[in-house]
């Protein structure tokens, strides 16, 4: 771990203390702006919101305090951003084509469902009612806008997406706490910033390690650029500065840390962990019903396929918390690593190579978000599957 990490991750007892504090801590900003769009009236608020996002504060007659107090943070780019070092991310992104989505499947996703607290919130909220099919399609689609080029630029799709997700946190951190069922001592305030922290990093650090085990070559400036998309669509999100890094390692201990705050894996782990492995079997693709065998394979060939990566990335005793079987050979990542390694290797000896694979990268990642949503608009959650959201906040500390 010291190799890895560049210095022991073990917390000083100061940084615990620090990240278990921000259980407590939500979205001040963003926790106004929805106190006062309830009070104002949720629909006139909520298309105040949606036309600032859309075309600016300055078109909105008579803002309210709140809303002017978000746009006037998010609307001025932060010294640090460097808009180099994103496209160098989303170039860097777009080459790893389908992979990223694999490593962010079933590696980062899968394995944060281990961090118990995310997962009574997630359950709360109605994910398992909702579908993994339909939650990951959403990721993805935040995933996908996020890193479009440009996309984290004022007007951008990313940019627009961060902050209605931001918005939909603050409801979840409203509607949540209502719920007899939710522990406040246990887990902290719901969308904590111990939990965004830790799903932010999920991007960075874990996604650029996964693509390594994948075959696929990452050079220090494919690092810092990754590394820098996320830091900035994570400040767009709402995570305080504090907790924003630049550099791969200190993510990976940081991200240990966060670890070190999180209860045991609970029936919430078995049931997220099972709901998204079985997301596979639940597809229709179009030509399904044209050719039924076939079709079944296929479901049956992903199920494994996606059983296997995750094999790679997490022990048998993980494997077993998250109710997969833990006889699983991580077939597929071994068989694919090496063409895949070659590929990559050879674009980075030419420059059209390297463009050609972004192209072809960026049209998989394009075409496999389309088939999640099938006939469903593509769009991230807007909060509507929140029991409660509308309710008045209970005191959380």
């Amino acid at each position: 771990m010291r190799v890895l990490m560049g210095r022991d991750p073990t917390p000083t007892r100061a940084e615990y203390d620090a990240l278990v504090d921000a259980l407590w801590d939500g979205d001040p900003l963003m926790d106004a702006l929805l106190e006062g769009i309830e009070q104002r009236g949720r629909a006139r608020g909520r298309q105040e919101f949606e036309q600032a996002l859309e075309r600016g504060l300055a078109t909105v007659e008579r803002p309210s305090p709140e809303l002017r107090a978000l746009f006037a943070v998010v609307d001025h780019e932060p010294s640090w951003l460097d808009w180099r070092r994103v496209r160098d991310g989303v170039r860097f992104m777009h080459r790893a084509g389908v992979n990223a989505g694999l490593v962010l499947r079933d590696f980062a996703l899968m394995g944060g469902y281990l961090l118990t607290g995310f997962n009574h919130t997630l359950v709360l909220t109605g994910a398992l009612e909702k579908g993994a099919g339909r939650r990951l399609a959403e990721t993805s689609k935040w995933w996908v806008d996020c890193t479009e080029p440009e996309g984290l630029r004022r007007f951008g799709p990313g940019f627009k997406s961060c902050l209605r997700v931001r918005l939909v946190h603050a409801m979840v951190r409203r509607a949540v706490p209502r719920n007899p069922e939710w522990d406040n001592l246990e887990w902290g305030v719901p969308v904590n910033q111990t939990d965004m922290l830790a799903t932010y990093l999920a991007f960075g650090p874990v996604m650029l390690a996964g693509l390594r085990a994948l075959g696929i070559p990452v050079l220090p400036r494919d690092s810092r650029g990754v590394m820098h998309v996320w830091k900035y669509a994570a400040w767009l999100m709402g995570v305080e500065p504090r907790w924003l890094v630049d550099d791969e390692r200190a993510g990976l201990v940081l991200l240990y840390q966060t670890m070190m705050t999180q209860s045991r894996p609970d029936w919430t782990t078995r049931a997220l962990g099972r709901a998204l492995s079985e997301e596979p079997l639940e597809r229709r693709f179009p030509w399904g019903e044209r050719y039924p065998r076939l079709h079944e394979l296929l479901r049956r060939l992903l199920y494994h396929q996606h059983l296997s990566n995750s094999r790679l990335f997490l022990t048998r005793k993980q494997m077993r918390s998250l109710g997969l079987p833990d006889n699983v050979v991580p077939w597929y990542p071994l068989l694919t690593a090496g063409p895949r390694a070659a590929l990559h290797l050879r674009s980075l000896a030419a420059p059209w190579r390297r463009r050609r694979l972004e192209r072809l990268g960026r049209r998989e990642q394009v075409a496999m978000v389309r088939a999640m949503f099938g006939e469903r608009e593509q769009s991230v959650t807007r909060g509507e599957h929140i029991p409660g959201a509308g309710a008045a906040p209970t005191p959380v500390r």
